[in-house]
């Protein structure tokens, strides 16, 4: 009868050592999801920041193009209230890319160091965002992996592990945007 029990005790030990270890994995990987949300969220910020600067710069040549100015105002402050899933980020975009449009109409705008400047950032925070998304993609990809391969499958819902989204942020996880400052050209 003895040597059952410590075969036992020996099974209980193995099987918890294994589901520490599975669980501070899963911990691990769920954190790098977490990162990935947050990275996103900075650069859609820094993105929003730059808005106000770029609207600000169209305006000293191009004031009379109001409804391009208004609509991107109007889609950089949807996209700072909604989630970046609603569809607002998409059409900030459009809004953006027919502000930028404006530089071809206008050479003295094309011209400006100011406008070329505020180009140069908006693309590289696009380029950020993009590698951003590819981030957070491949670590929920990973996490989602762990989480369903055996033996983790067994014991991740039971220890409160769900499975990662990839196409949404969660609205606890997204910060607000913080209003820039108004800066005249």
């Amino acid at each position: 009868m003895g040597m059952f029990v410590w075969i036992v005790i020996a099974a209980l030990v193995l099987i918890a050592v294994l589901i520490i270890f599975i669980y501070n994995n899963l911990v691990g990987l769920r954190q790098n999801v977490h990162q990935g949300v947050a990275d996103i969220d900075a650069q859609l910020r820094q993105r929003h920041d730059l808005i106000p600067n770029l609207v600000e710069t169209v305006k000293g040549y191009a004031g009379h193009e109001a409804a391009t100015l208004e609509a991107v105002i109007q889609a950089r402050n949807n996209a700072a209230k909604g989630s970046p899933s609603s569809g607002d980020e998409q059409q900030l975009k459009i809004a953006l890319d027919n502000l930028l449009a404006l530089g071809e109409a206008y050479p003295d705008l094309k011209a400006s160091a100011n406008f070329q400047e505020l180009q140069r950032e908006l693309a590289d925070v696009e380029d950020k965002l993009a590698a951003a998304r590819r981030a957070l993609n491949a670590a929920v990809a990973r996490f989602n992996t762990a989480r369903e391969a055996f033996p983790a499958v067994l014991f991740a819902s039971a220890l409160g592990f769900s499975e990662a989204d990839f196409h949404r942020l969660d609205d606890s996880e997204k910060g607000t945007v913080d209003q820039a400052p108004a800066v005249a050209f």
